[in-house]
C-alpha cells in the first residue's frame, strides 16, 4: 500500500535532464489516492507486503521505481487491469521502517513512462517501460505567455481562498518559465480527482497540458469561491449566535448585579409561579416543568418557543383545582327555578333530586341530562336557570353542523394554529372545573372524512370515563366528572344510540294556552318592555288580547313566535312615543289587528262541517303536535290503491292495512256498496308538498275509508291517533301530550286514543284534560262508533273552506 501524505506535499523543479540514466526494467509500485507528476517530491506510506518488497527491490538496486496509480483505490490486491498504464519513474531518496511494519519512503518523480509489458506477472510486479520524454517548446508565444500568467494568477487566488498562500509559493510560481513544468507544478498541488489528474498526466504536449490545467483551475476557482462563501456565512451565523449568547449572559449578569431580572428570566420565573399556583395533576405538573426547561434552553425568537409558550399558557390557565363551592339550599333552588320558568314540573323535580343527592353525597358524578323538545320551549334558558339555582358557572356551546372530531378533542400541537377542543376551551373560559355545561343541538352533529364528533363525545359524556378525558392538544388527562352536562335536541332519532344511551332524556312537550299566558305575563312582556325602552305604565295588554295573540297569531309548541309578536307590539308603541304621543297604550282584542295585522291562524277547525271520507288525525313533528287531515275517495277503476301526499313507507303500509281492514269490515257489516273490485281507492293527506311519515295515522285512514264506503260522515270535532292491524286492533303510539296540545290549538273537542296509552294521561295537565275529552279504544269498531255520525237523510256534500293562512 502506498499513500501520499498530502499535507507534506512539495514540488521541486530539477533542471538537469536525467532521462538518459533511467533503466527501462523497473519494479512497479502501485499507489492510490494520488497521481505523481515529474519533479514532484513527496513521502509515501507503504503497507502492503508486496509493495514493501517492490520498494526493497528498488533500494537494493539502483533506487529507481515505476509509480503507477490504481484505478480503484479500494482494491487491496490490484491486478494488471486495475493499474493505469501511464505513470512516472521515481527515485527512492530515503526509506524508514515503522514499528507497525509499514515503510515510509521519500520519492521524487523524474519523468513519465508507459508500461510496455509486465516482466513479472505476479505481484510484486516488475515491468518493462517506454520512457515518454517531454516535447520541447521551441518558442514561448504571446498566447502561451498569457496562458501561463492566467494559470499563475488563478493558482494564487485558489491558494488565497484556502488560506495556504505564502511568499515561497508565489516565488516558485513566478520563476517557472517552462509551460509543461508549470502545468505539472500546479497539477500536483491542485487536489484534482484521480481521473482528471491521470488524464492530465497522459498529455505529453506542454501547451495542451497547460490549457487543460487552466480549464481545471477555472472550475476549481469557482468551487473554492463558493466554498469560501458558505464557510463565511456559516461562520458569521455562528459568530452572531455566539455574540448574542454572550451579550444575553452579560445582560443577565448585569441585572443580577443590580438586583433586577431581565425579560427572559422574568418570563421563566413567571411561568414557574403560575405552574405552582395552578395546582395541576402530577402528570400535568411534570409535563409543564419539562416544557418550561425546554423553553429556557431555546432561542426566544424560534418558532418552537412560541408553540411551547402557547402550550404552557393553556396548561396554567386550565382550572385543574378550581371549582365553584356548592351552596345547596333545596328550598331556595326551588324558588329560583319557579321564578325563572313557569311549569315544567317534572324537569324541576329531577333537578331538585340531583341537588338533594349532591347534598348528601358530595362525591357523586355529574349527570348527563338531555332536554328533548320542539324549538322555543325554553331548553337553553332552563339550563341557565339550573346554573343559577346551583350557583355554578354556565357554559354553552352549539354543536349544530360540527363535522370535525378535532372540534371536540382538539388538534395535535404539531399543526399550525392548534387549539384544544370546545370542551376544554369552555372550561378555561369559565375558570372552574364544575360548571353547568350546555351542549345545544346534539341531534345536528355531522360526520365526514375528518372524523365523527359524536364518537369523540362518548368519552366526555360517559361518567365512567370522563374523569380522565384526554384532549389531543394537552395530551394529558383532565377530570370532567364534576361537570354537569346538559344537552338539548329537537328529536332523538338522529342521535347515535351509543351516545343516547349515556344520557338521561327529559322531554319538553310544549305549553298549553294557560301556561303561555302565564309565561308571557311573567317573562316575555316585561323583557320586551325593557328591551324596547318602555316603562310598564306605558303599555297594557289585556288577557283576552294575549289569548288572541296565542290563538290567532302563533301556532307553536313553544313561545318563540309569541315573544316576537309581543316585541312587534312594543316596538310600534315605542315609535309612537318617540314621535310625541305620550299617552299609555292599551292593547285589547279590538285594537290587536292595528298592531299585528290580520290573524295568521284561525283556531276553529279546518272542517266547518262533518263530511264523508274526511278524518282528522294527529301527528308529532319537531315543532310539536299538529292535526293531520286524511281524505279518502272512490273512483271507477280496477280495485287499485292510489296514495298521494308524499307519504313515507310506514304511512303507506298503514294505508294498505286500512284498505284490507275496510274490505273485511264491509263484508262483516253487509254495507251496501257497489264493490271495491270495480273501484279504485284514493287516499290523500294534505299538504302534498310536505313529506309525512309515522305509525299513528292508521285508524284515521281506516275511518275515512269506512266513512266513504258506508256513507256516514266523520265527526269534525273528533281527532284520532293510533295504528291499525288487519284484524282491526288499535295499537299504542307515542307523543300523546304533544298531539293533545296540537288538538287543542286546532279547536278539537275529543281525541280517540289507544287504550294502552291511558297510562300516559298522567302527563297531561289538568287544564288540558278539561278542554279535551279522551276516548280510549281497543278495536276499530269502537273507533267507528265514536267517530262516525249516524246516517242522515241529507248530508252536506260541500267541504268547508280552509281558513288557515
Amino acid at each position: 500500500m502506498a499513500e501520499a501524505d498530502r499535507d507534506d506535499l512539495i514540488s521541486i523543479i530539477e533542471e538537469d535532464d536525467k532521462t538518459t540514466e533511467i533503466p527501462t526494467n523497473l519494479p512497479l509500485l502501485p499507489v492510490r489516492d494520488v497521481v505523481i507528476f515529474s519533479d514532484m517530491l513527496l513521502p509515501l506510506f507503504v503497507g502492503r507486503e508486496k509493495s514493501v518488497r517492490s520498494v526493497e527491490d528498488a533500494v537494493n538496486g539502483n533506487g529507481f521505481v515505476f509509480l503507477a496509480t490504481q484505478k480503484d483505490p479500494t482494491v487491496e490486491n490490484p491486478s494488471q487491469d486495475d493499474i493505469y498504464r501511464t505513470g512516472t519513474v521515481g527515485r527512492v531518496l530515503r526509506m524508514l521502517k515503522l514499528p507497525d511494519g509499514r515503510v515510509k519512503v521519500l520519492v521524487q518523480g523524474l519523468t513519465k513512462g508507459n508500461i510496455a509489458k509486465f516482466v513479472r506477472k505476479r505481484s510484486p510486479y516488475r515491468v518493462q517501460i517506454d520512457l515518454l520524454p517531454e516535447e520541447p517548446v521551441e518558442k514561448v508565444t504571446l498566447e502561451v505567455e498569457a496562458l501561463m500568467r492566467n494559470v499563475r494568477e488563478q493558482s494564487e487566488k485558489i491558494l488565497a481562498l484556502r488560506g495556504e498562500i505564502n511568499p515561497d509559493i508565489i516565488s516558485i510560481l513566478q520563476n517557472v518559465d517552462d509551460p509543461g513544468k508549470l502545468a505539472d507544478l500546479v497539477a500536483s498541488n491542485l487536489r484534482l480527482k484521480i481521473e482528471d489528474a491521470q488524464s492530465l498526466l497522459e498529455i505529453l504536449e506542454p501547451v495542451a497540458r497547460l490549457k487543460r490545467i487552466n480549464d481545471l483551475l477555472s472550475r476549481e476557482l469557482e468551487l473554492s469561491a463558493m466554498q469560501a462563501k458558505i464557510q463565511s456565512e456559516v461562520k458569521d451565523e455562528i459568530s452572531k449566535s455566539q455574540r448574542d449568547y454572550y451579550l444575553r449572559e452579560q445582560v443577565r449578569a448585569i441585572y443580577r448585579e443590580l438586583g433586577e431580572h431581565d425579560e427572559r428570566s422574568t418570563e421563566i420565573d413567571e411561568y414557574q409561579r403560575k405552574i405552582k399556583k395552578a395546582r395541576m395533576s402530577t402528570d400535568a405538573n411534570e409535563e409543564a416543568l419539562k416544557q418550561l426547561k425546554r423553553l429556557e434552553q431555546m432561542h426566544p425568537d424560534s418558532a418552537e418557543s412560541n408553540v411551547i409558550r402557547s402550550y404552557l399558557d393553556w396548561l396554567v390557565e386550565m382550572p385543574w383545582s378550581k371549582w365553584s363551592a356548592d351552596v345547596i339550599d333545596i328550598r331556595k333552588a326551588r324558588q329560583i327555578l319557579d321564578r325563572e320558568h313557569y311549569g315544567l314540573a317534572s324537569i324541576k323535580d329531577r333537578i331538585l333530586e340531583y341537588l338533594s343527592v349532591r347534598k348528601l353525597n358530595p362525591r357523586m358524578k355529574g349527570p348527563i341530562l338531555c332536554f328533548v323538545g320542539p324549538p322555543g320551549v325554553g331548553k337553553t334558558s332552563l339550563g341557565q336557570a339550573i346554573a343559577r339555582a346551583v350557583k355554578r358557572k354556565f357554559v354553552r356551546i352549539s354543536l349544530g353542523g360540527i363535522r370535525d372530531e378535532a372540534e371536540i378533542r382538539g388538534h395535535r400541537r404539531t399543526y399550525i394554529g392548534a387549539l384544544p377542543g370546545r370542551i376544554l376551551q369552555g372550561l378555561k373560559q369559565c375558570g372552574t372545573s364544575n360548571p353547568v355545561f350546555m351542549m345545544d343541538e346534539i341531534d345536528k352533529l355531522g360526520a365526514d372524512f375528518r372524523g365523527d364528533p359524536s364518537s369523540a363525545l362518548l368519552e366526555a359524556l360517559d361518567p365512567e370515563q370522563n374523569f380522565a378525558f384526554s384532549d389531543h392538544y394537552l395530551n394529558l388527562p383532565f377530570d370532567l366528572s364534576r361537570v354537569m352536562f346538559i344537552l338539548t335536541a329537537n328529536l332523538t332519532d338522529t342521535i347515535p344510540s351509543a351516545l343516547l344511551d349515556r344520557m338521561e332524556v327529559i322531554s319538553l312537550s310544549g305549553y298549553t294556552e294557560e301556561e303561555k299566558v302565564e309565561i308571557a305575563r311573567r317573562h316575555l312582556i316585561p323583557r320586551q318592555i325593557r328591551e324596547s325602552g318602555l316603562k310598564a305604565k306605558q303599555i297594557a295588554i289585556s288577557e283576552k288580547a294575549l289569548r288572541q295573540i296565542i290563538a290567532e297569531y302563533t301556532s307553536e309548541a313553544g313561545v318563540r313566535n309569541l315573544d316576537r309578536e309581543i316585541g312587534n307590539i312594543c316596538r310600534k308603541i315605542a315609535r309612537r312615543i318617540a314621535e310625541g304621543q305620550l299617552q299609555p297604550a292599551g292593547i285589547t282584542q279590538q285594537s290587536l289587528a292595528k298592531y299585528l295585522g290580520p290573524a295568521k291562524f284561525i283556531p276553529e277547525m279546518d272542517q266547518e262541517v262533518s263530511q264523508m271520507g274526511l278524518a282528522t288525525g294527529l301527528a308529532w313533528t319537531q315543532a310539536g303536535g299538529e292535526v293531520l287531515y286524511v281524505e279518502a275517495s272512490l273512483i271507477k277503476g280496477k280495485g287499485d290503491l292510489i296514495i298521494t301526499g308524499q307519504l313515507g313507507e310506514v304511512m303507506q303500509e298503514s294505508a294498505r292495512a286500512a284498505v284490507t281492514f275496510a274490505r273485511g269490515y264491509i263484508k262483516q257489516t253487509r254495507i251496501k256498496q257497489s264493490g271495491l273490485d270495480t273501484q279504485d281507492v284514493h287516499i290523500h293527506v294534505p299538504a302534498g308538498a310536505i313529506p309525512k311519515d309515522g305509525p299513528s295515522a292508521g285508524i284515521a285512514m281506516a275511518t275515512a275509508l269506512v266513512s266513504i264506503l258506508s256513507g256516514n260522515a266523520v265527526r269534525n270535532d273528533v281527532a284520532m291517533t293510533g295504528e291499525v292491524t288487519l284484524r282491526g286492533r288499535v295499537l299504542p303510539i307515542g307523543g300523546l301530550k304533544e298531539k293533545a296540545l296540537g288538538a287543542v290549538r286546532a279547536g278539537i273537542k275529543a281525541v280517540i286514543i289507544p287504550r294502552k296509552n291511558v297510562k300516559d294521561l298522567v302527563e297531561i295537565p289538568q287544564n288540558l284534560k278539561r278542554r279535551l275529552k279522551f276516548i280510549p279504544v281497543k278495536t276499530m269498531e269502537e273507533v267507528l262508533e265514536n267517530a262516525l255520525e249516524p246516517p242522515k237523510k241529507e248530508r252536506p256534500r260541500t267541504r268547508g273552506k280552509s281558513v288557515r293562512r
